[in-house]
C-alpha cells in the first residue's frame, strides 16, 4: 500500500492549530552517529571485499556504484526508485539485506525535524536565517539539522527550500531565503553543506518555478516563463546549491512549466540541472507530484515519492515493452547510488531512530542566534529604542506576545518545540523586578478571530427561542429549495469536511442563518468572520463583512455601530466548495474587549511594545498582504494611547504597516522558533544590537508592486504569466523608479557605518573583478553591517538597473575601519542570451548598506563574447572523438593529431544540426574550445553551439554560441566541469565543414600573485610533508601517495594560520600549486598564502594568494626557485581543512 500523499488541503487546515507550542523540559542532545568497519551495514551481514568489491570505501563513489549496479537484479534496481512501505518517516526507500544497501529515510523540513517529531529543536524560519546575511551562522544552522535529522535515522533530510519569493502571498515564502537569486544560492549552499557535514544528504528545492500554492500539483498551475527569466532569476539558486553547496539530491516540484509538470520537464531535468549544472545526485519527486511513468523516467526523475503509482509496475512493463531503456533506469539507480556512497551511507549506520531526543542546549544557543541576527529593526524614532533605564513600566501587547506566539509556519515545515519563550516572558524576564511589566492580548487570536457570539443575543428568524435560523442547500449559491431548515444557536462550526446536517452534502454546500441581533450596550462593536471557504455577514441588510473567497481557513473581521435595546436584522452566509469546512461568527462588546483593555494598559505605560503576525502555510496563499484589521486597529489605537509606542512583526515575508508612520519603533522579527521571547528582549533592551537586513522588499501596498493581475497571480485561463520578466522584487521597483516603505537590503542599527576608498579592477584573464572599499564604524556602539555589492550593466543588455552580485558581513567597534575585499565573478557581469553572454562595455559597481542606499559607485569594462577563456591548453592524451559524418579519409580523429596538414570533414554541405564530439576521457574544468581551419577561407562552421556533459547523454543548454569565422574559431564560455563537449554547426553553405585541430583550454584559476602556471607536473618521488595539526589517521603523507581517497586533515575547524609544508628534497623551479579535496564541497582552505623557501627557515612574502574553492585550489604564481613550499591557511569554518592530493608544476 502506498504512503498517503502530503496534500495542501491538510496542512491548510492546519492553520489555526499552529503546531510547537507544548512547553516542556529542556532535553539535551544525545543521539550520537555509531561508525562501523566498512562491510558492516544497518541493512545487515557483513560482507567482503572478494564477493561485495563495492564495500571497499578506498574506492571513488561512483566505481562502487557501478560495481553494485552490475550486482543487482532488475527488481532490486526498480525497487530503488520509488517509496517503500510505512517506516516511521515521510518516505523511505526500502533497503536490501543480500547487497548490504541501507534503507532511505526521507524526512522534512527545512526547519528541523519535522512530520510530528518530539525532542528536536525549533528553529526560525529560513527567511530569518536569510536576513541574517551571515553564510557562516546559516551553516551552523544546517548543521542543526543535519545533526538532529541523523540522529533520528534520517539520511535524506528534504531541506532546504530556495525557490524565489515571487510575489509575497506566497503562503512558503517563510520557508525561503527571500527574493534574490544570488542571496538564496549563498545561503541555500550553506545550508546545504551544513547538513550534509552532519552526514544526512540534502535535498534542495522545489525545482523549479514554484512560487505559488493556488493550483499547486495542477496543470492550471502552468508556468509560462522565458528562457531567459528561467535562468536569471529561478533557476541560479539551484546551479550555486550543486557547484557550491554539493547539494546530494534534489526535489522536482508540483508546478508545470511551459506545459510540462516539473518532474517529466526533460529541458529542465536533463538539459539543464543534469547536464548544464553538472549534477550528479538524484531526483526525487514531490509528495504526489508524478504524473506519467514513460514521460518522467524518460526525462529525468529518478525517484517516485512517496509510493510507486508510477514507478512500480507500470515502469516494469514499460522497461519490458521497451518504452523506457535499460540504460535510463541504469542511470536513475546510479545516480542514488552514487549519492549514498558519496554521503558515506554504507560506511557507518545510524544509531538513533524516530523516538530519539536530539535537542541540546548548543542547538538552542544557535536557535537563539539566529533569531536575534535575524530580526530587523525598520524603524527607531527618538531613538525609543534601546529600551532605557527610565522606563519603569512596560505594557506588552498582542496575542503573539501570549501563549500563541507566531514562533513558526505551518505545513511540512512545522517543527514541535521542546519549549516556547513567549515574548511577555522573555520581556519580563529581561526587565527585572523593577520594572512594572503588563500583558494585555488584544486580539483574542492573531488572525484576528473574536470570541464566538452566543445565543442570549440572538433570536431566530421564526422569532421564538435563542439563536438564529439556519437553512442548508445542496448548492454552493444558497439557490433553490433548503434541504434542512432548523434553529441553531451560534454559528460557531468546525465540521472538518463532514456532512453539517442530514441530507446536506459533504462538500459543495451552502448555508444561511438568519435573526436578529440585540446589542447589549451602544458604541462600536467589532465583527469577526472565520471559514473555510466563503462567508460574508450582514447587519440590517448592510454588508460588514466579506468573506467569500474559495480559501483555507481564513478570518476577516470589521466594526458597526449599534445602540442598545435597538434590535438589528442579521444574516450570515457560508458555502463549501470542496475539502475541509469551518464557520465562525465572533464578536466584542465595546468597553469589554481586550482591545480596549490592551489600550488602557498602554496608556499606564511608559513604553507599549505591540506584536503582530500573519500566518503562512504550504497548501494555501494569503488573501493579499494586510494584517487582519483588528490588528491595526490594535496598533492605531495602542499608538494614540501612548506616544512610545514598538510594533513587532512575525510574518513570513512583507506585510503592509499602515500605521508605520505613527508608532516610533518597528521590528520585523519573522517566525523566530523557540527562543523567540529571549531573543526579542535582548534585541530591545540593547543587550543585543540590532544586523538583520530585509531578504524581501517591503512595498506599501500590494498593488505597488510586480504582480497586478490575475494573468500573473494566481493565472487565468490554466497558465501563469510571468510577465514581469526579470522585474522581480527590488529589480521591479528600481526599474520602475518606485519607492517602496522598506526597500530589499535595509535594515537600521543602534550605530552607524561609513563607506570609503572604493577600488574597482578590470576583468582578469577568468572574467573576475576585484572590488576593495573601506567600512567604518562611525556610532559609539559596537555593531553588525552587511555591506552590498551591485552589478548594473548597460541599458543596452534589457537588464535591471541593478542585481546583487556579492556581500559581507562584518562586526565593528566603535571607531573601527575595515578594509573589505569581494571578488565579482565573470557571471556577474553577463546576462543570457540563449547563453551566458558578456554585457560587453561599461558595467557600474554599486557598493552600499541596501538595494537603495548606494555609498560608492565604480566602473569596470567588459569585453564582447560569452565568457572567460584561459591560456592553458589540456593535454590531448587520451582523447576520442566521433561526428555525425565524415568525408573520406578525413575522419574525426585528424583534430586531435597534432598536424594542421590533415583534418576532419563533414563530406556534405554544412547543414543545420552537424556535430562532433570529444571525450576527454575524465571530467575537466574547462572554459574555451578552439577549433582551427588550418587557413581555409570557407569550410569554418557559418553558426556554433557548444554544449557539455558529464556523462556523454545528457546535454545541457549550449554554453556559448555564436557566428563562425574563417581561419579559427574561439568559443569562451563560463567555466564548467564536464567530460564531453560536443560542438553543432548551426548554418548552412555549400562547403564542407572541416576542421584541422581542436583544443579545450582549463579554466586556468589563479591567485593575486600572477597569471603564472605551467602544464608539467613535477614527480613527487623523494617528497615530504608536514603539518600544523592532524586528524586522526588523515596523516600529511596522504597528500603525496596518489590516491584521493585518502587524505589529510587538520583535525580541528579550521583557524588562521594553520598550515603545511613540503619539502621538495632540492631546490626546484615551481610557479604552480594544486589542492585536491576529492570533490569535498566543504573542506576547503577558506582563504590561503603561498610562501616558499630555500632553507626551510626564512619564507617571504607569499608569492601568491586568494580565495579557496570546492573540491581543488589552483594557486599560480610567476616562477621561483625553492625547495620549501608553505601554504597557510587564512579562513575560517566549522570544518576541518582537508587535502587529498598536493601537486606542483615548474
Amino acid at each position: 500500500m502506498n504512503a498517503p500523499p502530503r496534500t495542501e488541503k491538510r496542512f491548510w487546515s492546519q492553520r489555526r492549530r499552529r503546531p510547537g507550542r507544548r512547553r516542556t523540559v529542556e532535553v539535551v542532545l544525545a543521539a550520537v552517529a555509531l561508525v562501523l568497519p566498512v562491510g558492516v551495514f544497518a541493512a545487515g551481514g557483513q560482507a567482503t571485499a572478494a564477493d561485495q568489491p563495492w564495500t571497499n570505501s578506498a574506492q571513488a563513489p561512483l566505481d562502487r556504484a557501478n560495481e553494485l549496479l552490475a550486482a543487482m537484479t532488475q527488481a532490486e534496481k526498480l525497487t530503488m526508485l520509488h517509496g517503500g512501505q510505512g517506516c516511521g518517516y515521510v518516505g523511505c526507500v526500502d533497503g536490501n539485506t543480500r547487497l548490504g544497501i541501507p534503507p532511505l529515510h526521507l524526512q522534512d523540513g527545512p526547519v528541523g525535524a519535522g512530520d510530528g517529531f518530539t525532542g528536536v529543536t525549533q528553529l526560525p524560519a529560513p527567511v530569518a536565517g536569510a536576513a541574517s546575511w551571515d553564510t557562516a551562522l546559516m551553516n551552523q544552522y544546517g548543521q542543526v539539522l543535519g545533526s538532529e535529522q541523523w540522529g533520528k535515522g534520517t539520511n535524506v533530510v528534504l531541506a532546504p527550500t530556495i525557490n524565489i519569493v515571487r510575489d509575497p502571498q506566497w503562503g512558503r515564502a517563510f520557508e525561503s531565503f527571500g527574493e534574490d537569486p544570488y542571496l538564496a544560492g549563498q545561503m541555500g549552499a550553506a545550508d546545504i553543506q551544513g547538513i550534509q557535514s552532519q552526514g544526512p544528504m540534502a535535498q534542495v528545492k522545489h525545482y523549479a518555478v514554484y512560487n505559488q500554492e493556488t493550483n499547486r500539483n495542477n496543470i492550471t498551475d502552468n508556468a509560462i516563463v522565458s528562457d531567459r527569466t528561467e535562468r536569471e532569476i529561478y533557476l541560479p539558486a539551484f546551479e550555486t546549491s550543486v557547484k557550491q553547496g554539493g547539494a546530494d539530491s534534489a526535489m522536482c516540484s508540483y508546478s508545470a512549466i511551459n506545459g510540462a509538470f516539473a518532474c517529466e520537464n526533460g529541458q529542465l531535468q536533463n538539459n539543464v540541472l543534469k547536464g548544464g549544472m553538472g549534477f550528479t545526485g538524484f531526483i526525487t519527486s514531490d509528495w504526489g507530484a508524478t504524473h506519467s511513468t514513460v514521460a518522467s523516467a524518460n526525462n529525468g526523475l529518478d525517484m517516485e515519492m512517496p509510493g510507486s503509482d508510477y514507478y512500480g509496475t507500470a515502469l516494469t512493463n514499460a522497461v519490458n515493452n521497451g518504452q523506457v531503456s535499460q540504460a535510463t533506469i541504469d542511470d536513475h539507480v546510479r545516480r542514488i547510488l552514487t549519492s549514498m556512497f558519496k554521503a558515506g551511507l554504507f560506511d557507518r549506520a545510524q544509531s538513533g531512530n524516530t523516538g530519539s531526543v536530539v535537542t541540546s542546549s548548543a542547538h538552542n544557543a544557535i536557535a537563539k542566534q539566529v533569531a536575534q541576527e535575524g530580526a530587523v529593526l525598520l524603524k527607531n524614532t527618538g531613538p525609543v529604542l534601546p529600551v532605557g533605564s527610565g522606563t519603569d513600566s512596560i505594557a506588552v501587547v498582542g496575542d503573539d506576545a501570549g501563549t500563541n506566539a507566531m514562533s513558526q509556519g505551518g505545513g511540512s515545515a512545522g517543527v514541535n518545540a521542546p519549549y516556547l519563550v513567549t515574548p511577555y516572558q522573555g520581556i519580563k524576564s529581561r526587565a527585572g523586578s523593577g520594572v512594572n511589566v503588563t500583558y494585555s492580548q488584544g486580539t483574542p487570536s492573531a488572525d484576528g478571530a473574536l470570541p464566538p457570539l452566543g445565543s442570549a443575543y440572538l433570536t431566530p428568524s421564526s422569532g421564538t427561542g435563542a439563536g438564529l435560523t439556519a437553512s442548508y442547500y445542496n448548492n454552493t449559491g444558497l439557490t433553490g429549495t433548503p434541504v434542512l431548515t432548523r434553529n441553531e444557536s451560534s454559528v460557531d462550526n468546525v465540521w472538518g469536511g463532514a456532512s453539517p446536517a442530514p441530507g446536506v452534502n459533504a462538500t459543495n454546500w451552502s448555508a444561511k442563518w438568519t435573526g436578529t441581533l440585540h446589542p447589549p450596550a451602544t458604541g462600536t462593536y467589532q465583527l469577526s468572520l472565520t471559514s473555510d471557504d466563503g462567508s460574508r455577514v450582514y447587519v440590517n441588510g448592510q454588508q460588514v463583512i466579506n468573506n467569500w473567497f474559495n480559501q483555507g481557513s481564513t478570518t476577516r473581521t470589521g466594526s458597526v455601530s449599534l445602540t442598545a435595546g435597538q434590535a438589528v436584522s442579521i444574516e450570515v452566509d457560508y458555502y463549501n466548495g470542496g475539502g475541509a469546512s469551518n464557520a465562525t461568527l465572533g464578536w466584542a462588546v465595546p468597553g469589554q474587549s481586550p482591545h480596549d483593555q490592551a489600550v488602557a494598559a498602554a496608556r499606564a505605560a511608559k513604553l507599549a511594545v505591540v506584536f503582530v503576525s500573519n500566518f503562512e502555510s504550504e497548501g494555501g496563499d494569503l488573501n493579499g498582504i494586510n494584517l487582519s484589521a483588528a490588528q491595526n486597529t490594535l496598533v492605531t489605537d495602542v499608538a494614540a494611547a501612548n506616544p512610545n509606542t514598538v510594533v513587532v512583526v512575525n510574518s513570513g515575508s512583507a506585510v503592509t504597516l499602515p500605521w508605520a508612520g505613527a508608532v516610533k519603533g518597528v521590528v520585523e522579527a519573522w517566525y523566530p522558533g523557540q527562543e523567540d521571547g529571549n531573543a526579542i528582549a535582548s534585541l530591545l533592551f540593547g543587550d543585543t544590537n540590532f544586523s538583520g537586513r530585509l531578504p524581501v522588499t517591503f512595498p506599501t501596498s500590494l498593488s505597488q508592486g510586480p504582480i497586478t493581475t490575475t494573468a500573473q497571480w494566481p493565472g487565468q485561463n490554466g497558465q501563469v504569466q510571468y510577465s514581469e520578466g526579470l522585474k522581480v522584487g527590488y529589480r521591479w521597483y528600481d526599474s520602475q523608479n518606485i519607492a517602496p516603505m522598506f526597500p530589499f537590503g535595509f535594515g537600521l542599527s543602534y550605530t552607524t557605518f561609513g563607506y570609503a576608498n572604493l577600488s574597482v579592477g578590470q576583468p582578469d584573464a577568468s572574467g573576475n573583478v576585484a572590488v576593495g572599499f573601506d567600512v567604518t564604524n562611525t556610532g559609539s556602539r559596537a555593531g553588525a553591517e552587511v555591506p552590498q555589492v551591485y552589478v548594473g550593466q548597460p541599458g543596452t543588455t534589457g537588464e535591471p538597473p541593478k542585481n546583487l552580485r556579492g556581500f559581507t558581513r562584518m562586526t565593528l567597534d566603535p571607531g573601527q575601519t575595515q578594509h573589505v575585499a569581494i571578488t565579482l565573478d565573470a557571471r556577474s557581469f553577463q546576462y543570457w542570451n540563449n547563453g551566458w553572454t558578456n554585457a560587453s562595455g561599461t558595467n557600474t559597481v554599486y557598493v552600499g548598506s541596501s538595494s537603495r542606499d548606494i555609498r560608492l559607485t565604480g566602473t569596470t569594462t567588459i569585453g564582447g563574447g560569452t565568457g572567460g577563456g584561459s591560456q592553458t591548453a589540456l593535454p590531448r592524451t587520451g582523447w576520442t572523438v566521433t561526428a555525425s559524418s565524415t568525408g573520406g579519409g578525413d575522419v574525426p580523429a585528424n583534430m586531435l593529431d597534432g598536424s594542421t596538414a590533415t583534418r576532419w570533414s563533414t563530406g556534405v554541405p554544412m547543414a543545420n544540426g552537424q556535430s562532433f564530439t570529444l571525450d576527454l576521457g575524465a571530467a575537466k574544468s574547462i572554459d574555451r574550445v578552439v577549433m582551427d581551419s588550418a587557413g581555409s577561407a570557407s569550410d569554418y562552421a557559418r553558426g556554433y553551439q557548444v554544449l557539455t556533459s558529464t556523462d556523454g547523454t545528457n546535454f545541457g543548454s549550449p554554453v556559448a554560441t555564436g557566428t563562425g569565422t574563417a581561419a579559427q574559431i574561439t568559443a569562451n564560455f563560463p567555466a564548467t566541469t564536464a567530460r564531453y563537449v560536443k560542438v553543432v554547426q548551426t548554418g548552412t553553405s555549400t562547403s564542407w565543414w572541416s576542421i584541422a585541430e581542436v583544443n579545450v583550454f582549463t579554466d586556468g584559476t589563479t591567485g593575486s600573485g600572477g597569471t603564472g602556471g605551467s602544464g608539467a607536473v613535477l614527480p613527487r618521488t623523494g617528497w615530504t610533508v608536514t603539518a600544523s595539526s592532524t586528524g586522526g589517521g588523515d596523516v600529511p603523507a596522504n597528500m603525496l601517495d596518489g590516491s584521493t581517497a585518502t587524505r589529510w586533515s587538520t583535525g580541528v575547524p579550521m583557524a588562521n594560520g594553520q598550515s603545511f609544508t613540503l619539502d621538495l628534497g632540492a631546490a626546484k623551479s615551481i610557479d604552480r600549486v594544486v589542492m585536491d579535496s576529492a570533490g569535498s564541497a566543504s573542506d576547503y582552505a577558506r582563504g590561503y598564502q603561498v610562501l616558499t623557501s630555500t632553507d626551510g627557515t626564512n619564507f617571504g612574502s607569499p608569492v601568491a594568494t586568494g580565495t579557496g574553492t570546492a573540491a581543488q585550489i589552483t594557486a599560480n604564481f610567476p616562477a621561483t626557485t625553492a625547495r620549501y613550499v608553505k601554504v597557510v591557511q587564512t579562513g575560517t569554518s566549522t570544518s576541518w581543512w582537508s587535502i587529498a592530493e598536493v601537486n606542483l608544476s615548474d
